[in-house]
């Protein structure tokens, strides 16, 4: 049996949340929407079609989603090359690769911002796999970025654990059966992470690193 710990990674893993807010915000105002920062901040962690849907609603002018997410990946673009990995993220992968788990990143980033997300990261030695939104049909909430990076591993459901920042990470794990823990890290406040199924919330990454032993990451561990 596989024991699977699964990453997301904006928010999670690397401290982007805010910047996405700022592109995605910029990105609407040049197709002449005024959309709280407020209001993007909440939608992070969706795909962008969703996050667009979600924003704008369905009866939008659907001409104009391409040119929004093209803007908003070329302003993100120029933040690849200083992209901060939160404190202890590396370490936290590291340390549970020695106990055993196998690690895979599951991200709605593809191509080059994934790529400068993992050198951000610095942690390829530890990283099996990667589900990107290229390979499922449905982004966060659907459970279905969870489930094919369980696929990847041959991970199962009680052996499992989908770390996450966002309302969205939570909701996709739940819909996947799969126990959920959230980091604040991403700027949600914990009593929304609960609300949408968190089984336990910490600071950052190097909180739930710190407390790893009590966490129900390692009750799950002894448990396999």
């Amino acid at each position: 049996m596989t024991r699977a710990a699964l990453f997301d990674v904006d928010g999670t893993l690397v401290d982007t949340n805010y910047l996405h807010v700022g592109a995605w915000w910029e990105a609407f105002r040049q197709a002449g929407h005024s959309v709280p920062m407020s209001a993007v901040h909440g939608a992070i962690g969706l795909g962008s079609a969703d996050l667009i849907e979600y924003l704008l609603g369905a009866d939008r002018d659907r001409d104009q989603d391409a040119d929004i997410s093209s803007t908003h990946s070329a302003l993100y673009a120029t933040y690849f090359e200083r992209l901060p990995a939160l404190e202890g993220a590396a370490a936290l992968l590291r340390t549970l690769a020695a106990r055993g788990w196998t690690i895979v990143l599951a991200t709605s980033a593809t191509g080059p911002e994934l790529q400068a997300l993992r050198r951000a990261l610095d942690a390829d030695d530890v990283i099996t796999d990667t589900a990107s939104a290229d390979d499922v049909s449905e982004g966060k909430p659907a459970p279905a970025p969870i489930r094919h990076a369980m696929e990847l591993v041959g991970g199962t459901s009680d052996e499992t654990v989908y770390v996450g920042d966002s309302v969205w990470d939570m909701k996709a794990a739940g819909r996947a059966s799969v126990t959920a823990v959230a980091l604040l890290s991403g700027g949600i406040p914990r009593e929304d992470l609960l609300g949408a199924g968190a089984a336990e919330v910490y600071q950052d990454p190097a909180d739930l690193l710190a407390h790893l032993d009590t966490s129900i990451i390692a009750r799950i561990g002894a448990a396999g």
